[in-house]
């Protein structure tokens, strides 16, 4: 991220892997072109769900760093991070540009609407998935030093780093962020 960007006290981030890429454990359900449109459909949802708020993508796709751009994110370049190193970097480069909590919210919510509510906590806050397994979003102090252990698992993991680290937790159901799609039967969210 480069250049004077008025950040604000809370910024959100949003990892987005190549669309060409997503979502290949729908292959038994979607087509190669449809998983792709797809993928861009979710991902512009969750980036207008952050209605305002200074988002950035935390991308390694050429193609996915135009989109970003296109609707008005900036770019976190993370070439051969992984997922959880993209977003411990894409929090370490908002933090450098005055935020002080990031929300970090996955490209893949179809129901995304508000990402704003997530924030209205001082601690840690953590969405898990509807199977409460998974962290779909989460909002982190940026000095908390805290580690991102995203897979099978991470909602478990993140509530254990925010207590090793001393941090207040609050766990936010909230349906309209719990809803991730990663495989055939999660596309019944919209009756398919």
């Amino acid at each position: 991220m480069v250049g004077p960007f008025h950040v604000g006290p809370v910024a959100v981030l949003v990892p987005v892997k190549a669309f060409r890429n997503a979502k290949v454990r729908l292959a038994p359900a979607l087509p190669p072109d449809e998983r792709t449109a797809l993928a861009r459909m979710m991902a512009d949802g969750v980036l207008r769900a952050a209605h305002g708020l200074f988002t950035a993508v935390a991308c390694d796709d050429p193609e996915v760093a135009a989109w970003a751009i296109d609707r008005g994110a900036v770019v976190a370049w993370t070439p051969g991070l992984g997922l959880n190193g993209a977003v411990a970097r894409g929090v370490e480069e908002l933090a450098t540009l005055g935020a002080e909590r990031v929300i970090v919210a996955h490209a893949d919510l179809p129901l995304a609407d508000d990402l704003r509510p997530v924030a209205a906590f001082d601690g840690v806050t953590l969405v898990p998935d509807r199977h409460n397994d998974g962290t779909n979003v989460m909002c982190v102090p940026c000095s908390s030093g805290f580690e991102f252990s995203y897979g099978p698992g991470s909602f478990r993991r993140h509530q254990a780093q925010a207590h090793a680290r001393g941090l207040p937790l609050r766990v936010a159901a909230i349906p309209t962020l719990a809803w991730d799609v990663d495989v055939p039967d999660d596309l019944s969210y919209a009756g398919t």
